[in-house]
């Protein structure tokens, strides 16, 4: 790839008090490339456009600055810093006729991959964590409408995540506008695109980006496209027209309750057929709502905190079969079948707080919104973690992740101190109170 920054030098931007030195090239796009940088000795990235994007896009810059004042909604978002704009001297060495302009934002984490791996099924995660990435979606672009800007390209292509814990981070944040704006830009990728955009009907706004996260977290927990299923297989050839019809025109969802005109083919769409099933009614409703009267009625569709709310009920049932270790979503206390062996297991103990319960198993969490009706769903600080013993998985302890210590009640009536950092053994306690309330152990 021929790079448009000089790769080892650096570059003096107006209003930047220190040059920008490029240290190599990450990649390129439609827009233009990113490139990694170093900035008075920290890490940073790039992006640098095309004379052809900034030509095609003459709001980008407003854009871009606009973006940089007010900030970015939250730590998710692979926001805009600062506008670069070469000083004369600089544009000599630019490898273009134009030299025109980028921005400097972080630099993504060696740990973080394209989410199109995972869709892919090149990528080792676990149920968790793909859920954990969904939530924070939602709760980061719950932040972002807050600040009245709207995406407006949701897309699989925007997204990399941590396979290790299922953390999100949202690139290509330029073309993010003022809601109700309406002016420039992209209007969004075909199959994500809600139905409305793609007819020309209305320009993207929340309504479109709400259809657009919808599908882009379908995609996410089955690894299938939520409007391709056996109609697919009668179109030759799939060209605009043809995606026009299928995402826009005649619309369905793969799993409508009302109409089984498009259910995925077991050969063709095997997928979805095995991961649809896996998820909890509570969580397939909100894909219903918005697939179905959604579709057609834009503000019926699901809405962030909606998203945010199942998404967080479903981690806390999540269980492990203990005949295979796969990860199910049981609703509590009831018998279940596990989805990947199909051998039946029994309900999980739980442990219960004022607003909420969580399932015993290693790695489940316990949060503040668990023990407060009015507080938002939040996965950020743990207060709690079911652990498994080092050389005896099978024995859950609970580790204290609280800054403040708590007291174990145990079976024979003692009391135990448990101090932050310290885990004790569940098999022996009944009730455990901390500064946030009591959490009671239902078996």
């Amino acid at each position: 790839m021929a790079w448009l920054l000089p790769i080892g030098s650096s570059l003096e931007c107006e209003g930047i008090p220190q040059p920008v030195r490029i240290l190599r090239g990450l990649g390129g796009g439609g827009q233009g490339q990113v490139f990694e940088a170093d900035l008075g000795g920290e890490a940073m990235a790039v992006k640098w456009y095309y004379p052809t994007a900034i030509q095609r896009d003459p709001g980008l810059r407003r854009r871009l600055e606009e973006s940089i004042r007010a900030t970015s909604p939250n730590d998710r978002f692979l926001w805009p810093i600062a506008l670069l704009r070469p000083t004369a001297a600089a544009a000599q060495r630019i490898h273009s006729p134009e030299p025109g302009f980028g921005y400097l934002m972080r630099l993504r984490p060696a740990s973080y991959v394209a989410a199109n791996e995972h869709y892919a099924g090149r990528l080792e995660i676990s149920l968790q964590a793909v859920l954990r990435c969904c939530f924070d979606l939602a709760e980061a672009f719950h932040a972002l409408h807050s600040r009245g800007f709207c995406y407006k390209d949701i897309s699989l292509g925007n997204l990399f995540l941590d396979p290790a814990d299922g953390q999100a981070l949202i690139c290509d944040n330029d073309n993010v506008d003022v809601i109700g704006r309406n002016q420039g830009g992209v209007v969004g990728t075909w199959g994500f695109m809600a139905p409305e955009v793609g007819l020309g009907l209305a320009r993207p706004d929340v309504q479109s980006d709400l259809f657009s996260l919808a599908v882009l977290i379908f995609r996410l927990l089955t690894r299938h496209d939520p409007l391709r299923g056996c109609r697919e297989l009668t179109i030759p050839c799939l060209d605009l027209q043809a995606k026009r019809r299928l995402y826009a025109e005649e619309p369905l969802f793969i799993f409508d309750p009302l109409d089984p005109g498009n259910r995925p083919d077991s050969v063709e769409h095997p997928a979805p057929l095995i991961t649809w099933p896996i998820y909890p009614p509570l969580l397939q409703e909100l894909f219903v709502q918005t697939f179905g009267p959604g579709m057609r009625q834009p503000e019926r569709r699901t809405l962030t905190g909606q998203w945010a709310q199942a998404l967080a009920a479903t981690l806390d049932r999540r269980s492990c079969c203990p005949h295979c270790g796969q990860e199910n979503f049981p609703e509590p206390r009831q018998e279940k079948l596990c989805w990947s062996c199909g051998l039946a297991f029994a309900a999980a103990p739980r442990l219960v707080m004022a607003s909420g319960s969580v399932a015993l198993a290693a790695g489940n969490e316990l949060h503040p919104h668990h023990f407060d009706p009015l507080r938002a769903e939040s996965l950020r600080r743990p207060l709690g973690r079911v652990v498994a013993h080092p050389s005896r998985p099978g024995v859950l302890g609970l580790s204290n992740l609280d800054l403040s210590p708590w007291q174990a009640t145990l079976s024979s009536g003692k009391g135990v101190v448990l101090a932050p950092g310290e885990s004790c053994n569940l098999a022996l306690v009944v009730r455990l109170t901390t500064p946030q309330g009591p959490v009671e152990l239902q078996r």
